[in-house]
Parts: structure tokens; sequence; C-alpha cells
């Protein structure tokens, strides 16, 4: 994308919504353009117009964080081109897949350095997907002590290329690092990404490591 990514902060708590801005802010190239309490609010401000990144609470009073962002994801004029990075207290299993079902581009916690978050709004901005390290261990915990049902489409549909692209996707490598990486060009990795989300039915990145992490299949850390 060009120019500034504009993001409207989401918390319920004023303070903790005036510390994001001043983190944001102190970054050229990112503009936080409002500001909301609650999910419903949040919501609306992405109607109107004017936002990249939705930077979510999930507790929150009324309508909350996953709520929130089931609710763009179901409204794709409002949520065309704006992603949601989750910034919670709450890295547990049950948090993660929910959030990312829901939506969610990105899952950060909360104790995360400000140069993480820059990272993350920065990644989500770009269409990629940003999980913080608890979560994608979250979620591979998930898969060691209760497996979910399988995909609706198996991992062998996939070439060994795709694979091997997936689970370095699943690691949370960017095109160009696993570009680099497989010493491929990053337009080769996309294709690849793309490719493999279409043959598995997942929607974005984010539900593309989710796939992964749940099929048992591949050995990601």
């Amino acid at each position: 994308m060009t120019g500034d990514v504009r993001v409207l902060v989401v918390d319920d708590q004023a303070l903790i919504r005036a510390g994001l801005r001043g983190v944001l802010e102190s970054e050229p190239g990112i503009t936080v353009v409002d500001e909301a309490a609650d999910g419903d609010a949040a919501v609306r401000r992405v109607r109107q117009g004017g936002v990249d990144v939705v930077l979510m609470d999930l507790r929150m009073p009324r309508v909350d964080g996953v709520e929130a962002t089931r609710r763009l994801t179901a409204d794709p004029g409002a949520s065309r081109g704006v992603a949601v990075l989750v910034l919670t207290t709450f890295e547990t299993d049950e948090h993660v897949l929910s959030a990312v079902a829901a939506g969610a581009r990105g899952y950060l916690g909360k104790d995360s350095a400000p140069e993480s978050l820059i990272d993350a709004v920065r990644v989500v901005a770009r269409g990629e997907t940003f999980l913080s390290a608890r979560a994608m261990t979250t979620l591979a915990s998930r898969t060691t002590i209760a497996p979910p049902e399988p995909p609706r489409s198996s991992l062998d549909v996939l070439t060994d290329r795709e694979r091997e692209v997936v689970l370095l996707v699943a690691r949370g490598l960017t095109n160009e690092q696993i570009a680099a990486r497989l010493v491929i060009s990053p337009l080769t990795a996309k294709t690849h990404v793309n490719r493999a989300m279409t043959k598995l039915g997942a929607r974005d990145r984010a539900a593309l490591v989710v796939t992964v992490h749940t099929s048992g299949r591949l050995d990601v850390p």
C-alpha cells in the first residue's frame, strides 16, 4: 500500500488508547485516525472509511473484539482492505483461535515491545499475517492436547513445494523471507501461498496458519 497506514485504536480503557496512540504516532508512516471504546463503535467507525488497520482489544463491554471482528468480516463492503490486529492480554488457545476464525489477521500480547507492535501493524497492513510467538505456541499446544476435526481439505492436496511454503508461513515468515529461504522470487512465494490457500479453503494467511497447526500433519514448532 502507499501512504500512511491509518489505524483505528479500539480499547475500553482511555489510558491504554492514549498510550497506544503515542507509540503508533511516534513512528513515521503510521497515523491514528480515531479511537473507539467498544466493538460496536469500532464497526461503525470502520464503515465510515479511511481505516487500514483496526487495533482491537478482546475484552470490552457491549460488543467484544471477537464479535466486532466477525461483524466486519461479514460485511465485505465495510471491511474491504481493512485488517484487524488483535492486541490483548489473553493469548490462550481459545482466544487465539476465536479471533483468527472471526477474521483477525494478527494477534499480539499487550506485553509486547513497542517495536513488535509497529512491526505487526505494518505486516497486517500489507495483507500478511502476524501471530506472536506465544500465540503460535498456543496453536501448536492445542493441536497436541486436543486435536480438532481434520480440515476439510487434506494437506496431501498440496505439492511438495506448496507444503514447504505453507510450513514457513505457519512459522510466521513473510513472502520475502520465504523467497530468501527457498531461493525463489517473492512473487513465486506469493503464488504458492495463494494456491495453497485455494486448495485448503483458507480465507487468508491467518486461516492458513490455523489449518496447518490443526492438521497435525506438519512439524510446526
